[in-house]
C-alpha cells in the first residue's frame, strides 16, 4: 500500500488531519492516528476497564482540564499519577494559578519567590496558601481515621474541597479511584510527613494492591493510556500482572530505550513479562504527551460522536 501525502485545507477538524496523518504512513503522524483509534476504540467499549498513568508536569503543563473531563464523561475507570500532579491539581483548587513567559533566570526566579518547571512557573505564595489548606484537610481526615490506604486519603481530600475543575474533587464524586504510588515524593507528600510529626494519619501503601487486584481480577478487558513513564507506568501495567497483562495500551513518551529506562521500554517489552497479553493491542507514539494527547482526545472524541 503506497502513503499518501498529508492534504491539509480551511476548516479541517482535528480527526480530519489525524486521517490525513494515518494515510502517511507509521512514523509519528501515522502512529498517532493508530493511537487516536485505539483510544476511541477501548473508550467506547463497555467491556474495557481504562486506566490512565498520567507522570510528568501533565497538571501544569496544561492538562488538568482535559483529564478532569475524561474521569467525568466516564472515560477514565482508574487514574494512577505522581504525587506531583495532584498537588498542582490541589494548588489551582486552593486558588493558586502556574504562569508562563517570565524572562528572568533562575537565581532571580528564586529570589523572587518563584519555582520554574521548563517554561512553567510557580509562585511560593501560592504554596503558602496550598500548605495552609492542606492542613485544614489533613486535620478534619485524621480526626476521623487514624490508618487509610493511599486511594481512600486521595477520596477523602477530593470529598473536601469544592472545585469543580479539580481531577480530585472529579474523581471522588464520580467514584474513580486515584492510585499513587509515589505519593511521599511530592509537596502534598511532604506536608503530609510534617503534619505525623504531631498528629496520627498512616498510609498504607499496600493496601492499593487489594483493590487495584480487585479491579484486574473484576474486569473482563484492561486498557492503559500512559502519559510518560515512571512509576504511574510501571504501576498501571504491573498491577496487571494478575491476569497475563492488558489487553490494549498507548504510550506517549519522550524518552528513549537505549538506556534501559522503563519510560522509553517500547509496549511490546511488556510482553516479555506478562503486563501486556501477546494478543495486546499496543500504540506507542514519541512525543510531547502536551501536545499529542490533546489531539488524540479531541480525534477520539470526534470517532465517538461519528459513532454515535
Amino acid at each position: 500500500m503506497k502513503i499518501e501525502h498529508i492534504k491539509i485545507g480551511p476548516g479541517m477538524t482535528t480527526l480530519q488531519l489525524i486521517e490525513e496523518m494515518g494515510k502517511s504512513g507509521v512514523l509519528g503522524a501515522g502512529r498517532l492516528h493508530r493511537a487516536t483509534k485505539l483510544l476511541s476504540e477501548v473508550t467506547c467499549d463497555p467491556e474495557t476497564t481504562v486506566f490512565l498513568s498520567v507522570a510528568g508536569p501533565m497538571v501544569p503543563g496544561g492538562l488538568r482540564k482535559i483529564i478532569r473531563d475524561l474521569i467525568a464523561n466516564g472515560h477514565v475507570d482508574v487514574l494512577i499519577t505522581s504525587g506531583a500532579n495532584l498537588t498542582h491539581d490541589l494548588l489551582e483548587a486552593f486558588g493558586g494559578a502556574h504562569y508562563r513567559e517570565h524572562k528572568e533566570d533562575d537565581e532571580e526566579l528564586c529570589q523572587m519567590g518563584m519555582g520554574r518547571i521548563a517554561d512553567i512557573y510557580t509562585k511560593s505564595e501560592d504554596f503558602e496558601v496550598f500548605e495552609s489548606k492542606i492542613n485544614i484537610i489533613l486535620s478534619k481526615i485524621a480526626k476521623e481515621n487514624d490508618k487509610l490506604n493511599i486511594r481512600e486519603f486521595l477520596t477523602q481530600i477530593g470529598n473536601l474541597i469544592h472545585d469543580p475543575d479539580s481531577i480530585i474533587y472529579t474523581a471522588a464524586q464520580k467514584g474513580v479511584p486515584i492510585y499513587a504510588p509515589g505519593l511521599i515524593d511530592s509537596m502534598l507528600g511532604l506536608q503530609l510527613w510534617m503534619f505525623t510529626q504531631e498528629n496520627q494519619l498512616t498510609l498504607d501503601a499496600a493496601g492499593d494492591m487489594h483493590e487495584l487486584s480487585d479491579i484486574v481480577y473484576g474486569s473482563q478487558k484492561v486498557a492503559t493510556v500512559i502519559l510518560g513513564g515512571g512509576l504511574p507506568k510501571h504501576y498501571a501495567l504491573a498491577s496487571n500482572i494478575l491476569t497475563g497483562g492488558v489487553d490494549a495500551a498507548i504510550q506517549v513518551t519522550l524518552d528513549r530505550s537505549e538506556a534501559g529506562s522503563l519510560g522509553g521500554a517500547p509496549l511490546e517489552e511488556a510482553k516479555s513479562w506478562a503486563k501486556a497479553k501477546c494478543s495486546s493491542k499496543l500504540v506507542t507514539v514519541i512525543g510531547d504527551a502536551t501536545i499529542i494527547f490533546p489531539l488524540m482526545v479531541s480525534g477520539a472524541m470526534e470517532l465517538m460522536d461519528k459513532t454515535d
